[in-house]
């Protein structure tokens, strides 16, 4: 089974980061018996990571790692330090964006659409290497308060950034939409990152959405 070592506790929304990840996931023969699952994503996977842990059960081995992936680059960056855990994967879910669409300054976002669909495209050939099964996650929606964010920016990364996937077979999983539609429960109050409630939701469809792919 999946088990979770944790530190630190969100003191905005009482969530849990994940320190460190142990699969097991072979037998005394060195047999698979479980799914490998990796998630790959920024803060707001760290949140739901634990959560879709435990609603995957026992047949199921999740790794993730314990950094905020960030900016697309940064993640396809990673991805090479990451390779050892990603080998032999059979689902990876990913996201990052949030990071990319931020404007801090009002001269555009960090990364253009342009560059950030490229490295997620890049990100999901890398992906499709090791696991038969790769899904995109949309970015969730800040709420409208949020300095430095844009909904239509939002929308626009992901709608962009998705239609790039199709032609790869990459699965796109929408969690922009349910935090759209109940943004006030499902977003706290940094503006940004889910209440318990909005990580409770957003696990269990990216939970529910790996059962499907692995077990199709």
């Amino acid at each position: 089974m999946c088990k979770l070592l944790y530190i630190g506790q969100d003191p905005i929304n009482g969530t849990y980061h994940v320190k460190h990840s142990m699969n097991i996931y072979k037998n005394r023969k060195g047999e698979y018996t479980m799914k490998k699952i990796i998630l790959l994503g920024d803060s707001i996977r760290l949140g739901y990571g634990p959560r879709v842990c435990e609603l995957l059960g026992e047949d199921y081995t999740v790794w993730q790692p314990d950094d905020n992936c960030r900016f697309a680059a940064y993640t396809l960056r990673m991805l090479y330090d990451y390779r050892e855990q990603l080998k032999d994967a059979d689902v990876i879910h990913f996201n990052c964006g949030l990071w990319d669409m931020c404007d801090l300054f009002g001269d555009g976002p960090f990364t253009s659409l342009e560059a950030y669909t490229e490295q997620m495209v890049r990100i999901a050939k890398i992906l499709k290497t090791y696991a038969p099964v790769v899904i995109f996650a949309t970015t969730t929606p800040p709420s409208p308060k949020m300095w430095g964010h844009d909904l239509d920016r939002v929308r626009a990364y992901n709608t962009a950034a998705a239609a790039a996937m199709q032609p790869l077979g990459i699965l796109v999983d929408d969690l922009f939409t349910p935090v759209a539609e109940d943004i006030d429960r499902m977003i706290c109050e940094d503006y940004l990152h889910a209440t318990p409630y909005g990580y409770e939701i957003l696990a269990s469809q990216v939970a529910d959405i790996i059962r499907k792919a692995a077990e199709a």
